[in-house]
């Protein structure tokens, strides 16, 4: 699965997620856009939603995957503080074998 596949992905769970969230918490789609840390509209309970809802659509692509395992939440940088880097770490993980 190439990089644009994770991302579509990605944004799908958004477009999921968005309507749960206050107008005014709700996420962009974008690279950029901080889903963790200092800049995020989410908060603790929107994150969980958005790993889950993320870890739904890779599994409607036939991938079963836990996003928070030991691995990402022993990390130094945290691959859920932004759009993008969540996106390297999917395509990280795809690359080693390690989904699916």
């Amino acid at each position: 699965m190439d990089r644009s596949a994770i991302l579509n992905l990605i944004y799908a769970a958004i477009d999921e997620v968005n309507p749960t969230l206050p107008p005014d918490r709700r996420i962009d789609k974008s690279p950029e856009t901080q889903l963790f840390g200092r800049g995020s509209r989410l908060d603790s309970l929107g994150l969980v939603n958005l790993v889950v809802a993320t870890e739904a659509r890779l599994a409607e692509s036939g991938l079963a995957v836990a996003l928070a395992d030991e691995r990402a939440m022993s990390q130094k940088q945290s691959p859920f503080r932004t759009v993008e880097t969540l996106c390297d770490y999917i395509a990280l993980t795809l690359q080693e074998g390690e989904l699916g």
